[in-house]
């Protein structure tokens, strides 16, 4: 089985890269199951219902998110679908899921959707608690686990990574939108990367326009983001898993 996940969506112009670009990997590299994290589809901050359409359209299987799950009001129209989850660290009472499960080839695959807590500027509860809650719940119902980490700091990453080895299939990391060369399969058998980079504008920070992103450093003054033009990048990585181990075999970073 391979899986493909797909770093962050950055506005309007990444989904139209999705768009392009999907259907060809899906096809190139004979994916089974796609993750997609959608959480800046919309104008760089937050998801609306056309954005989580198009991206699920484009032929993607759930769509995670993280620290920006709500800056779009539209969201509350479609939290609930079985296709996207956000942070299971949240909150608790707050509407949607924290991990889903589906089901491909016969196996059954759980998504868990984690915010970390370093400069992420979102209260929310231990994700290492919280992980570790939920897989003991799943891991007896689910051959395979992912874990979308969105998270800041690295140190935090990798910590959750040694803290959830041999326990999950593969964790990834979101959020920074810079795709880290640190691809590996760790001792007790889970695949691992610190962050899967972005898909979005390539002559960017992070995806947003350069000129008001230096004078955000340069003044410290509150100037309003927007997403830069131009061409854009994809990243993405592919976890080959073995059909009777579920164990991850190979992880090949994508980038476009």
């Amino acid at each position: 089985m391979n899986i493909l996940a797909v770093g962050d969506i950055v506005g309007e112009v990444g989904v139209k890269e999705l768009e392009k670009r999907l259907p060809k990997i899906k096809q190139e590299y004979n994916i089974d199951f796609v993750i997609v994290n959608g959480e800046n589809a919309a104008g760089g901050m937050g998801i609306m219902k056309k954005n989580f359409e198009d991206i699920i359209k484009a032929g993607t299987d759930v769509v995670t998110m993280g620290n920006h799950t709500w800056a779009k009001k539209d969201i509350f129209k479609f939290i609930s679908n079985n296709k996207i989850i956000r942070p299971a660290n949240y909150s608790k009472g707050l509407p949607g899921k924290g991990y889903g499960i589906y089901k491909v080839n016969n196996k059954k695959i759980a998504v868990i959707n984690l915010l970390g807590r370093v400069a992420t500027n979102v209260l929310s509860e231990n994700p290492f608690q919280i992980a570790q809650k939920i897989v003991t719940k799943i891991k007896e119902e689910v051959d395979i686990i992912i874990v979308d980490f969105h998270a800041e700091a690295t140190a935090e990453k990798i910590a959750m990574s040694h803290y959830l080895d041999g326990e999950v299939t593969i964790i990834f990391g979101t959020h920074t939108h810079v795709q880290t060369a640190d691809e590996k399969i760790l001792p007790k058998g889970t695949a691992y990367i610190t962050d899967i980079g972005m898909t979005g504008p390539k002559n960017s920070v992070i995806g947003m326009n350069i000129e008001v992103s230096v004078k955000r450093f340069e003044t410290s003054l509150p100037e309003r983001y927007k997403i830069a033009d131009g061409p854009c990048i994809f990243n993405a990585c592919i976890f080959k898993i073995n059909d009777e181990t579920c164990k991850t075999e190979k992880i090949t970073r994508i980038n476009y």
